[in-house]
């Protein structure tokens, strides 16, 4: 595996990851978390397939440890790359051949995707030398990586009845999934999966790993806060090539705008707008024009950590005019401002990032 750039506020974040889940006074590692842990440990050796569910945005670092410690086990093992939709597609299809290239058995999926998930051929794994027999797989994998969503598609896809469902909680927040759940995917025979919760190991040493799960949103975003993120998040998209796809994208969306304005549609079939919905695609193109300016006018330079955290408080002061973030005291507004940009990453309105890169 290669990595980019170790920028300073990246290992910063990271270290204090790893503080954190070395304090005892922390509620990192808490009574239902090692419960779970229990709880998985004795049911890994009755199930028939082990799903690890990783973040396709952080392929190595999603890794599920504790799995370690059950290998070799009886249960087959499968990778699956969930969100899918957010990672950098050239640099998917080269961890996809990282892991074949190591003999796993490896999916990438969009688990919000129920189109995305039947055509991954999760559901069929139950063919595999278990026909006529009831199958059970297991969804392991580190918080918020998706596990409940995958786990409420394939049980959604699988519904053979008309009738109430069964749902798994899901939240973009990690560590809301507390207790093991099953849920039927399957009949004839029935194929059963088991949503788990997201573990970690009870300390985390690698600051450089703990920096890219809690930009991923892995760990609670209040153990480094959310403006402490975005800039973290800025600073990795400005050193990137990402926004540079904006230039064409701004011109053809002004070309866009002006033939939309000279339409007869009436204002009924327009769009409402709200000035202070970060996520309508209005406010994202201005954001995205916002920080298209700030990086090219930039002349300082991109690869030392005092010139690049000098263009991230100009990106800041600027996305508050954009974000609609009224004046107020200076630390409120860049919380703010923070909070939305985090969200337009996470959910891929500034582009597809892998934050690793495989090395076949």
């Amino acid at each position: 595996m290669t990595t980019a750039k170790s920028w300073k506020i990246g290992r910063e974040i990271g270290d204090a990851v790893v503080k954190a889940s070395s304090n005892p006074n922390r509620r990192w590692y808490g009574p239902h978390m090692a419960a779970s842990v229990r709880a998985i440990s004795e049911r890994i050796p009755l199930v028939d397939f082990v799903l690890e569910i990783r973040d396709a945005r952080t392929p190595l670092s999603s890794e599920y440890e504790l799995l370690r410690k059950f290998s070799p086990f009886s249960s087959t093992r499968i990778v699956v790359l969930n969100k899918m939709e957010l990672a950098d597609p050239l640099e998917l299809k080269k961890w996809m051949a990282y892991f074949q290239g190591r003999n796993y058995l490896s999916y990438a999926v969009n688990s919000h995707n129920k189109e995305c998930v039947k055509n991954s051929q999760v559901r069929e794994l139950h063919k595999s030398g278990h026909s006529g027999h009831t199958t059970t797989m297991m969804l392991l994998g580190v918080p918020n990586v998706g596990k409940s969503a995958l786990a409420n598609s394939l049980h959604q896809i699988g519904r053979i009845k008309k009738g109430k469902l069964k749902h798994t909680t899901v939240s973009s927040q990690p560590g809301d999934t507390k207790d093991i759940m099953s849920l039927k995917i399957g009949s004839h025979p029935n194929v059963y999966v088991l949503d788990t919760p997201g573990v970690f190991p009870p300390k985390l040493l690698d600051a450089e790993i703990c920096s890219k799960l809690a930009l991923a949103g892995a760990i609670p975003d209040d153990i480094i806060g959310e403006t402490e993120l975005a800039r973290f998040c800025l600073t990795l998209l400005n050193s990137s090539h990402e926004y540079k796809k904006w230039a064409k994208l701004c011109k053809s969306q002004d070309v866009t705008g002006s033939l939309s304005n000279e339409s007869s549609t009436s204002s009924a079939q327009r769009k409402r707008q709200y000035p202070t919905d970060h996520t309508q695609d209005f406010i994202v193109y201005d954001v995205r024009r916002v920080l298209y300016e700030t990086i090219s006018v930039f002349n300082g330079n991109l690869e030392d950590d005092i010139s690049m955290g000098e263009l991230v408080e100009t990106q800041f002061a600027a996305l508050r005019t954009v974000l609609r973030v009224t004046e107020e005291a200076s630390e409120f507004a860049d919380l703010r401002v923070a909070s939305k940009i985090l969200n337009l990453y996470r959910t891929g309105r500034l582009g597809h990032y892998t934050l690793e890169h495989a090395s076949c």
